[in-house]
């Protein structure tokens, strides 16, 4: 494991890149936005490849924001209606970066800033302190993410690990914000996903959910059994387990052409399925190139009593746990 200057920003902030490396993996992730740069795996030949979507230069990550590959997202993961919620009797107005709502912590959420970096075994722990106000949010919020390179077995895993705390009431939603392509290239559409969801949360035309809650089964939403993606996805999953105290496995995505395997495992209820339609030519990907698996609780949480809560008070601790585990298949 090793660290190395990336770039800098135009303030003269340094931007540091840490390398993490066991088990035939290689991970590099930015200290600017928790960024996974790049995740190197092998497949069932033994040839190894670049797995994510993402830039080779710090300024590819500054000129194209919009698509979040590999960040860190926060302070609240997804979409907030209208950029405000209720909390506690005040309303809180945040940033409205997509049309009315608030998207993925705002116009400079987690994704756009610089975090502190300290190893760990096997890893690096990035950690900042979000004032109270920042993007409209309450509370002074401490936050660190922990990447660690694992082996479950045999096989390699990331495994990211959240945690924080507040000195007034506020939400929290952490997320990964990764595009997976297991074959290093092209179209992923056909990918084979399993997911462990029997029900979805339907949206509007603003992608705001209605409050419901849709059986898969009979739908193109049922990925119970492993199908290909295909295309046309930007929804949150309500996974089986619920919320959950330790990462349980929820999805499974395989690439026959590669023999490439992820598999998910998360303490969180929720995944947002999203295959990358809205790429276009701004950045060097089509339509498809890539599949977001964004554990989560569920979008516009604040607004909605009727799901998980994600209010965090002083005195209470955020914990979240994703992990991504790669092997082969023959």
């Amino acid at each position: 494991m090793y660290d190395e200057l990336f770039g800098t920003l135009a303030d003269g902030t340094p931007v540091h890149r840490w390398t993490l490396e066991r088990a035939g993996a290689r991970v590099r992730v930015l200290t600017y936005g928790g960024i996974v740069q790049s995740v190197e795996v092998p497949d069932r030949e033994g040839r190894t490849t670049d797995v994510v979507l993402g830039f080779p230069d710090l300024a590819g990550y500054l000129a194209h924001p919009e698509p979040y590959f590999g960040a860190l997202v926060g302070r609240y993961a997804n979409r907030i209606a209208g950029g405000r919620f209720p909390l506690d009797g005040p309303t809180y107005h945040l940033a409205q970066n997509n049309g009315t709502n608030s998207l993925h912590g705002g116009e400079r959420g987690f994704d756009k800033r610089v975090w502190d970096a300290q190893p760990v075994e096997h890893g690096v722990r990035l950690s900042r302190t979000s004032p109270h106000g920042e993007e409209g949010f309450p509370g002074s919020l401490e936050v660190s993410a922990t990447y660690t390179l694992d082996v479950v077995g045999t096989v390699p895993a990331l495994r990211i690990a959240y945690e924080a705390v507040t000195d007034a009431p506020t939400v929290v939603n952490l997320t990964n914000h990764t595009y997976w392509n297991l074959s290093g290239s092209g179209s992923a559409g056909g990918h084979e996903l399993r997911l462990a969801a029997s029900r979805l949360t339907p949206v509007d035309e603003d992608l705001i959910p209605t409050g419901e809650f849709l059986d898969v089964a009979g739908t193109r939403f049922d990925f119970r059994a492993a199908r290909k993606t295909g295309t046309g996805y930007d929804h949150n999953f309500v996974l089986d387990k619920g919320l959950t105290g330790t990462a349980v496995e929820v999805a499974e995505l395989y690439d026959p052409a590669s023999g490439r395997v992820l598999t998910v495992a998360t303490t969180e209820p929720g995944l947002q399925l999203y295959t990358a339609d809205h790429l276009d030519g701004s950045v060097p990907y089509a339509p498809g190139d890539g599949i977001a698996l964004e554990t989560q609780h569920f979008p516009d949480s604040p607004n909605r009593p009727e799901f998980p809560s994600t209010e965090l008070r002083p005195g209470g601790v955020y914990r979240s746990e994703t992990v991504w585990r790669f092997a082969v298949r023959a």
